[in-house]
């Protein structure tokens, strides 16, 4: 049962709590927080909410409506396991103190808005989500970028290239070759404890975890599976993921990275989504179709299909997320679905019972804020639902070794950020359907991808040189 605002009082008294954090999160999809002496927190705060300046978060209100209102969810309540002193965060949505109503750009009340939207379809009453997101561990990493030119420099004793190198401890020698990352015990594999470390501390902040190991990324990539839950507490979760595994990391002396494609030649992170509709307690993606898919399920998938374009400048939101996404290297950039083709954009895991029957979302990536995506991605597959959009025929070859006939029939995600927002200009209405997203939270959001887009393109690159200097 969830917690009460009583609850949350008699655990701060419990736990002896000194400060709470006000958790919440911006466009970008960062989490952002605010602390208040514990003397100064009380039952008002869940009716009234702490007021801050929105002005100050990029995507959010200019400076002349700048107040708004932090209104903390009392089920989202948990200890901080990485403070000195004893800290209780809670998540919060962000409210406009003028109407009592919440904010458009918020991206967790935007998350809020698709679950009701769900449920007042009729099409169903909960959308679970199950993400999967990879991630590096390295030693630690340095870069620059100023007018004299730029570099970044990648330090991971696991990886490769460390073979030369002489460390003050001795140099062991056990190391995964590229793309050799894939399950080798320790030595091999160094992060063991590390995950270990981490998968405990999200048990304690009540986020239930189903595996974890070092993934297919020599030099330090890892995943750890947590378990799957309605959309906006799985959107809660990965927040409590990322915050987790950047302090573990940090707390072992070493640094961590969600970015899609940190390094040039090996796997980068991805962030495959299982998602499934349920209703009356059954799972409607159950059925008697391809792969025990139900119709609604299909229909769902081709609705993915269908705007996985305009997805894309959402669950892949950064210029290096197309790092990631590039024909001929195993990378989900085929519009299809199968159940056994991984570099298809929607895969059918196997399952052995009905309700554990799903579709694999397998373009998005870590760095997408969590909130938009999954609430981006449901809007996607009801629209399939409800337009009756069939993904056509699966494909279950080797979409890599195609005939360039059959080939060139299979269209493809994004290959640029620039594409992307293109491709969301044009086809949004989906996403505004039941209010979910507004009009002007869609054109802040592209507006801050604008701005990176063209920092971005003003950057000269280092492979530049090697391939113009002589020109």
């Amino acid at each position: 049962m969830a917690m009460t605002p009583d609850d949350v009082l008699k655990l701060i008294k419990d736990k002896e709590v000194k400060f709470v954090d006000l958790r919440f999160t911006d466009t970008r999809g960062k989490e952002q927080h605010v602390t208040v002496p514990v003397k100064y927190f009380n039952k008002d705060k869940f009716e009234s909410g702490h007021a801050f300046d929105g002005s100050s978060i990029a995507g959010w209100k200019g400076i002349q409506a700048s107040d708004m209102l932090l209104m903390p969810e009392a089920g989202t309540a948990r200890m901080d396991p990485f403070t000195d002193e004893p800290v209780l965060n809670v998540t919060c949505d962000v409210y406009e103190p003028m109407d009592g109503k919440p904010y458009d750009r918020d991206p967790r009340s935007i998350a809020k808005k698709a679950e009701a939207y769900l449920k007042s379809t009729g099409l169903g009453e909960v959308c679970y989500f199950g993400p999967e997101p990879e991630f590096f561990i390295f030693d630690g990493v340095t870069w620059n970028v100023d007018m004299s030119g730029c570099f970044v420099k990648i330090k991971s004793e696991e990886a490769p290239w460390s073979s030369g190198i002489d460390y003050e401890s001795g140099n062991m020698g056990h190391r995964a070759p590229v793309k050799g990352g894939y399950f080798p015990v320790a030595p091999t594999d160094t992060l063991g404890d590390i995950r270990n470390a981490m998968c405990l501390a999200l048990e304690q902040q009540g986020v239930e975890v189903e595996v974890h190991h070092h993934e297919v990324g020599a030099m330090g990539q890892n995943e750890i599976g947590t378990r799957f839950a309605p959309l906006v507490q799985r959107a809660d979760w990965m927040q409590i993921l990322k915050y987790t595994v950047w302090n573990t990391a940090a707390s072992y002396g070493k640094t961590a990275t969600f970015m899609p494609k940190p390094v040039v030649g090996d796997n980068g992170s991805g962030m495959h989504c299982h998602q499934s509709i349920w209703k009356g307690g059954k799972n409607l993606f159950a059925g008697n179709g391809y792969a025990g898919l139900s119709d609604l399920a299909l229909h769902y998938i081709g609705g993915i299909i269908k705007h996985a374009k305009a997805l894309n400048a959402i669950t892949n939101p950064g210029t290096n997320s197309y790092k990631r996404l590039v024909p001929g290297f195993e990378a989900p950039i085929n519009l299809a679905y199968s159940a056994r083709n991984r570099s298809a954009a929607c895969r059918i895991p196997y399952v052995s019972s009905p309700n554990g029957r799903r579709v694999e979302v397998r373009f998005p990536d870590p760095t997408a804020n969590a909130y938009l995506a999954f609430a981006a991605m449901l809007m996607a597959g009801l629209d399939g639902v409800q337009n009756k959009i069939h993904p056509g025929d699966p494909i279950d070859k080797d979409m890599y070794h195609l005939p360039p006939e059959e080939a060139a029939k299979v269209p493809h995600v994004c290959a640029s950020l620039e594409q992307a927002l293109d491709c969301l200009r044009d086809d949004h209405a989906f996403l505004t359907r039941g209010g979910v997203f507004s009009e002007d939270c869609l054109e802040a959001y592209m507006e801050l991808k604008e701005q990176e887009l063209t920092r971005f393109r003003m950057t000269t690159h280092p492979v530049e040189f090697d391939m113009y200097y002589s020109s």
